[in-house]
């Protein structure tokens, strides 16, 4: 080990003579296995390309037969690259006098990372000019794109490389190709603020596209608050039209509400938009009729005249709420800077310590996501976390700090966990249609995402039981009995985790804690979200893909509290179970230095029939051909 880290570290230092004293009288096959051994993901060769190392370069090549193809991790701009080949590195670090050599090797000039990237993509994304045109004239293809659907034009775009741009657009890359997201090049320019690329783009026939939120370049620029992109595109009228350039303001006046905090700014373009309403003096473009108000919004509806845009400047609460419902007409509820904002907006208020207007908008956005979204979304998990955080702060702060936080309201946390329950619910038809689709690489990786999705939205679920017994005390006999009759339709389901955990597993796992929140008032394993897990019928014997029962996931925690071991066992947990390992109980503990009777008189907890089990399964008798199916899977457990 220590041979192979000096290798590593001299070629990753530069120090040739250093790896020649390695490396230079060793035997072939040795030397072999050094070159090709990889330190925190990365060979020798992949990181004295990374840092431009030529000399040793060169020694791995030519001394030691290094792999030019040879792929490892490397980290760049605090990101971990994965299956980078030493060329895509050198590129992507600046190093022609090494990407030149490596050429000349004839290393693969379109060799990709994990994620499709080529070491042009990677010398554009950096705006390494030279080694843009060095690898395109040795045959590096222009329109290669990474798994994003971004191209090395694209990229160049939205990093504002402007000489790399033009280079790409003059030797005739696709102006017009689409990312998976569908959005183009020019998308690219309006979200980076880049003007002068974009001019060049419209010079050499990009097109005013939509992408798969159909948004074209102009609200993309909006959206983003680069108000030089809008002025410009609203000036040419051959490119957009007046209902185009009214909602662009409008949505321009929005973000300057909501991300840069200028009041007077919206309101000029706010203005702006509003006289293009207008022509001699007749509304010729009037704004959608509102079906009804929006409670979450206060019930505002939209100004719809100048007075009143004159009016609400000296209110900036309804500023806001103006700016919520412009965004969410123009942009529309799928589009996920709308929930983005609703969300932001309920925290601010919430930073105020206005805790009601904070939940009355951000279950207004949790149902707008759930409507909308796929099963099982990012955006929808993050709107439960920040609910679970919320109450979490707001019962900790009443109960720690001395200050005045109003009690969660129990129908408020009781909306949040049935809500998260339905994502549970929708979550495993899901996993469900995914595993009977077919095992191609795409159907695998999705369903991997999926599966781990699923799981934290399981121990989110997990965070709200918890979270709803701390509420108990305060509870009426009726919401006691709603919170339990919840919890049972939880169990009921039988939602399965990551390798197969139920929900008793995870509220006897001290992984469970790790997982939510900042400000944790909920720990596990937890004794209260057990006994009601257990009180609503969970099955303390249940297995998960490893065998291993929630007494076995007890017993792997550093600490194991003697209450929760009485109350799984009171429940009908066997103590003797083993898991797909073999392991007990007891033997799991005491691999954690503890023993089975500091905890608890095993006698007490030891029946006749699992005796009688060990017994059978000890003497390997031929038990699965007599007994009944569920009495031979219990002998088998024994």
């Amino acid at each position: 080990m220590e041979f192979k880290n000096g290798v590593f570290n001299a070629a990753r230092d530069g120090n040739l003579r250093r790896l020649k004293m390695l490396l230079d009288h060793r035997s072939r096959s040795e030397v072999a296995r050094m070159v090709s051994a990889r330190t925190n993901g990365a060979t020798p060769l992949v990181m004295a390309s990374k840092n431009g190392h030529l000399s040793c370069v060169e020694y791995l090549v030519e001394r030691c037969n290094a792999d030019l193809e040879q792929v490892g991790s490397v980290v760049f701009d605090g990101e971990t690259i994965d299956g980078a080949p030493p060329l895509w590195c050198a590129a992507a670090a600046g190093h022609l006098d090494v990407v030149s050599y490596l050429l000349g090797k004839a290393a693969n000039v379109n060799a990709t990372t994990k994620t499709n990237s080529t070491p042009l993509r990677a010398a554009c994304f950096d705006g390494h000019f030279d080694i843009v045109k060095y690898l395109v004239e040795h045959n590096a293809d222009i329109e290669v794109a990474n798994r994003h659907g971004h191209t090395c034009l694209m990229i160049a775009r939205y990093k504002g490389h402007f000489d790399i741009a033009k280079y790409l657009i003059d030797i005739a890359a696709n102006v017009n190709r689409k990312s998976v997201k569908g959005n183009t090049a020019l998308h690219d320019c309006a979200e980076s603020g880049s003007l002068e690329i974009m001019k060049l783009l419209l010079d050499h026939c990009a097109k005013m596209d939509v992408d798969s939120y159909g948004m074209t370049p102009l609200l993309a620029a909006s959206v983003t608050g680069h108000t030089h992109i809008v002025e410009y595109l609203i000036s040419r009228s051959d490119l957009v039209s007046r209902k185009d350039k009214i909602d662009a303001l409008e949505l321009l006046g929005a973000t300057y509400v909501d991300k840069k905090r200028d009041m007077l700014g919206a309101l000029r373009f706010w203005k702006m938009a509003m006289s293009e309403r207008y022509e001699y003096d007749l509304m010729i473009y009037p704004k959608p009729v509102q079906q009804s108000p929006i409670a979450a919004y206060e019930n505002s509806v939209e100004v719809m005249t100048m007075q009143q845009l004159d009016e609400i400047i000296s209110d900036p609460d309804e500023m806001r709420m103006q700016a919520l419902l412009v965004r969410e007409r123009i942009l529309g509820p799928a589009h996920p800077d709308t929930s983005y904002y609703i969300r932001y907006r309920g925290a601010v208020y919430a930073d105020t310590g206005n805790f009601d207007r904070c939940i009355t908008l951000w279950m207004y956005a949790l149902d707008m996501q759930q409507k909308i979204l796929e099963p099982l979304s990012p955006m929808t998990q993050s709107s439960f976390v920040s609910f679970t955080e919320l109450f979490s702060f707001m019962m900790s702060e009443a109960k720690n700090r001395g200050r005045r936080v109003p009690v969660v309201n129990f129908c408020d946390m009781m909306r949040v966990f049935e809500k998260c329950m339905r994502e549970v619910e929708v979550g495993m038809s899901q996993l469900s249609k995914v595993n009977n689709s077919g095992c191609g690489t795409v159907l695998a990786n999705g369903g991997e995402r999926d599966t781990t999705y699923f799981h934290r939205t399981l121990v989110i679920t997990m965070h709200l039981v918890c979270l709803l017994t701390k509420l108990g005390p305060g509870l009426t006999a009726l919401q006691r009995h709603t919170m339990r009759k919840a919890v049972y339709h939880l169990v009921r389901m039988d939602p399965r985790g990551t390798g197969g955990v139920t929900p008793l597993h995870l509220a006897c796992s001290r992984d469970s804690s790790a997982t939510v929140g900042r400000f944790p008032i909920c720990t596990f394993p937890s004794l209260e979200v057990v006994s009601l897990l257990l009180e609503v019928g969970a099955d303390p014997c249940a297995t998960d893909q490893q065998g291993n029962t929630p007494l076995h996931t007890l017993a792997s925690n550093k600490q194991c509290r003697r209450e929760l071991l009485t109350s799984l066992l009171a429940a009908g947990a066997h103590l003797d179970t083993l898991n797909g390992s073999g392991q007990s109980f007891a033997s799991l503990r005491a691999s954690r230095g503890q023993r089975l009777s500091q905890l608890i008189n095993p006698l007490h907890y030891t029946s006749l029939q699992c005796l009688a089990a060990a017994t059978i399964r000890r003497h390997g008798l031929h038990y699965s051909t007599v007994l009944h199916p569920r009495l031979s899977k219990f002998v088998d457990q024994h």
